[in-house]
Parts: structure tokens; C-alpha cells; sequence
């Protein structure tokens, strides 16, 4: 058994650095780590399919052909050209409207999806009204990420998480989306301080904003309707799944399922959409992970874990934010808190403590703490591939540089949060 618990750190840890140094896509990497675990005999076959947690893989599934229908309506783009309209050409507050709808946005669909979406029509409106884009991109990369710590379905890590620790759709909204809104009215303040004196619009670009047509580009009526009450209907859903026993993947199942019926056309473009690769990431990843548990290795660095704070629990909750917040501005969040789901239960299991402030440090940390670099969240890799075909690329330090300060900040906020609700 020793050896098999050194070959699956080392395992481990190789896959994990091909995950931070993207030389080899992280989905290969992650399944053929897996593979070698199962070939080798760590675990057998079984005992890899039942490390796969497919309740994470069913919602993100679900929510996926549901957001890539409804996608096609155009909706997004129209609910972001009337925000911005509504500001009447104030380029600060274009800048905070668009903002709040991306964190909208992103809470209530994954903020991949909705960057994708929102960022090409705000590049858009930043070149009719000659706007750097720059101050644009930042708040909206932040504000995807804190849209969507706010619920169950957000963010993956918050979908790993209510997934393992039995988490509803309601306890996010009623433990994380209170100090979610201060993070973001914070934060969009401390981006006006920055950007707002560089933010000019002459009198005659506004009328270019003012004349922009937002029901252009809603492409299908009918689907609209019919994507809009599948999503309402699911999110009721997602707010009574514990209350009708059943899971939060089979409420997304049964409403892409739903959509799909609805559509009537052929489901190949709607699971053609979806994002593979991302899927078979997490089950590469879970089985990693799983490895690691039944070796023996998580339940040791829970114990040091343990030790390290002497068993005080404000001080286990503080080392999982800060902790978590710091590498995930650096690596990868999605490996990261899958590491640290089962480090979490076996704590709980070793102390006997109540550990659900722990499961909200780890989100809170894990998922705001991907806002400091560009490369701590997917959403920041995408935003700064979409800047790189504008005149005004984002570096990796001029992001930095900005962002960094600003997420301490509200990891700092979140600690407040933690300790006086909780701890």
C-alpha cells in the first residue's frame, strides 16, 4: 500500500503541473493521469467510477444545452445593449450596468457562458462611443467571478461543493449572495476610483448608443418564450430540489431535456454545443482525486491540517480562504477545491466540528481568489483572448497590477463575513 500512496501523489502532482503549465491540454492530461492510476491498480475500474461525482457532471451537462439554446435567441446581447442604453451614454455608468448584468448573469448560468456573450457586444459599444476597453474587461472579468460565487450553479467549484457536501441551491443564495452584493458594490466602486476619469464620451457618440436598436438582435421570438419558461421552471426547481428529494443534476436534465422537446429539432446541435472536454476534465479529475483518498493521502493532510490550527476552527476557516484565494489566483481553481473537498470531510470527520463555514471559505476563497490574475479563472482566459484582437491587448502584469489589490480586498471582506457570522 506505501507504494501506491507515493505513486499517486507523484501521479498527482505531474498531472497538476501539466495543468499550470497548459503545455498539454488539461483534459488529456487529467484523463490519462486517471488512466495510469486504473492500469497500475491503485484503483480498479468500480472504484474509479464511483469517485466520479455524476451530480456535478449532470448539472453542468444540463445547464450547458440549456444556455447554448437559449443562446442562440440573442437575449443576451438585447438585455445588454438596453442596459446600457438606460445610463443615458455616462460611459461610468455603462460601465457598472454592464457589470451588474454579467454578475446577474453569471450567477444564474455558468460566467464562462456569459462573458463569451456579454463582451463582444460590450467591445462593441466601446468602439462606437471610442472608449478604452480596458476599464470594460477588468470589471467585467470581476464581476463574472463574484456574480457567480453567489449561487449552486455559478461557478463549478460551487457545483463540486453542494454536490459533496449535500449544499441546496437555497443555502448558497442564504449563506454566500449577502456578502456577494457587498463584494460587488465594493468592488464596482473601487473601479470607478480607477477608471472614471478616463472614461469620456463626446455629446455626439452618445447618440450613436441612443439610435442602437436592442430588438435587432433577438433572432427567434418562440424559442425565447419557450428557453425563458424552461429556465424559469428549473430554477423553481433548483429552489425546492431538497424539499422534493431529489438532485440538482436531475432538475437540469429534466429542463435541457425539456428545452430540448420544445425545440423539436435535432438534438445533435444541442450536444454539439456542449463543452466536452470540460466534462471529461472533471472525470479524469474526480478519479485523481479518488485515488488520493483511498491511499490514505488526504486523510494525513487533514490531520496536519488539524494539528497545524489546533483544532480551532476560525483558524482552519481562515487557512482554507487564504489559502485557497491565493492559489487560485495562480492555478487553476477546479483541481484545486477538488483537492480540498474530501481534506474538508475528513477534517469534519477527525474533529467532529460543525464544518460548514469551511465549505464557504473554500468557495469564497476559491472562487474570488481566481480573480487576481489572468489566469486564475477561465472566464479572465477568455476575456484577455477576446482583448488580444483589440488594439488594446491585457497583459498579464497590467492586469496584476489592478486586480490583485482589489481581490485582497474582498477576500478581506470575506473574512470579516466569516467571522462574524459564523466563527
Amino acid at each position: 500500500m506505501e507504494w501506491q500512496a507515493w505513486f499517486a501523489t507523484v501521479v498527482f502532482l505531474i498531472v497538476y503541473g501539466f495543468i499550470i503549465s497548459e503545455n498539454i491540454h488539461r483534459t488529456v492530461v487529467a484523463l490519462c493521469g486517471a488512466a495510469i492510476l486504473i492500469l497500475l491498480g491503485v484503483v480498479n475500474q468500480g472504484e474509479a467510477l464511483t469517485y466520479i461525482d455524476f451530480n456535478t457532471i449532470g448539472l453542468l451537462l444540463g445547464m450547458m444545452i440549456i444556455v447554448n439554446i437559449t443562446r442562440t435567441t440573442g437575449v443576451f446581447e438585447f438585455v445588454s445593449i438596453k442596459a446600457a442604453q438606460r445610463t443615458g451614454g455616462d460611459p461610468v455608468k455603462i460601465m457598472i450596468a454592464l457589470a451588474a448584468v454579467t454578475a446577474i448573469a453569471s450567477a444564474f448560468l455558468d460566467n464562462v457562458t456569459t462573458v463569451l456573450l456579454i463582451v463582444p457586444v460590450t467591445l462593441s459599444i466601446c468602439r462606437q462611443l471610442a472608449l478604452p476597453a480596458l476599464p470594460f474587461m477588468v470589471t467585467q472579468i470581476f464581476a463574472s467571478n463574484i456574480g457567480g460565487t453567489a449561487t449552486l450553479i455559478g461557478d463549478p467549484p460551487n457545483i463540486m461543493i453542494g454536490s459533496a457536501a449535500n449544499l441546496g441551491f437555497v443555502d448558497f443564495i442564504v449563506n454566500l449572495a449577502p456578502i456577494i452584493v457587498i463584494i460587488f458594490v465594493v468592488t464596482i466602486y473601487i473601479f470607478t476610483l480607477i477608471y472614471g476619469k478616463r472614461l469620456k464620451v463626446e455629446e455626439d457618440k452618445k447618440s450613436v448608443l441612443r439610435n442602437m436598436n436592442p430588438y435587432e438582435t433577438i433572432t427567434d421570438r418562440v424559442l425565447l418564450r419557450k428557453s425563458l419558461l424552461v429556465i424559469a421552471v428549473v430554477l423553481l426547481g433548483f429552489i425546492l430540489h431538497q424539499n422534493l428529494s431529489l438532485e440538482s443534476a436531475t432538475i437540469a436534465m429534466s429542463g435541457a431535456a425539456l428545452l430540448m422537446l420544445l425545440t423539436g429539432d435535432d438534438p445533435e446541435a444541442s450536444l454539439g454545443s456542449v463543452e466536452w472536454g470540460t466534462l471529461f476534465f472533471f472525470i479524469g479529475l474526480f478519479i485523481l482525486v479518488g485515488g488520493l483518498v483511498k491511499v490514505g493521502i488526504i486523510e494525513i493532510v487533514a490531520h496536519r491540517a488539524v494539528d497545524m490550527t489546533q483544532g480551532s476552527l476560525p483558524a482552519l476557516a481562515m487557512l482554507i480562504l487564504w489559502f485557497s484565494a491565493l492559489a487560485s489566483a495562480f492555478v487553476d481553481n477546479i483541481p484545486f477545491v477538488a483537492t480540498f473537498i474530501p481534506l474538508i470531510k475528513d477534517i469534519g470527520n477527525i474533529s467532529g466540528m460543525d464544518i460548514s463555514s469551511l465549505w464557504w471559505a473554500l468557495s469564497l476563497g476559491a472562487c474570488l481568489g481566481g480573480n487576481g490574475t489572468l489566469i486564475g479563472a477561465s472566464a479572465n482566459v477568455i476575456v484577455s483572448g477576446l482583448m488580444a484582437r483589440e488594439e488594446e491587448p491585457m497583459s498579464f502584469v497590467r492586469y496584476m497590477l489592478v486586480a490583485f489589490p482589489v481581490m485582497l480586498v474582498s477576500i478581506v471582506l470575506s473574512m470579516i463575513y466569516l467571522l462574524v457570522v459564523y466563527l
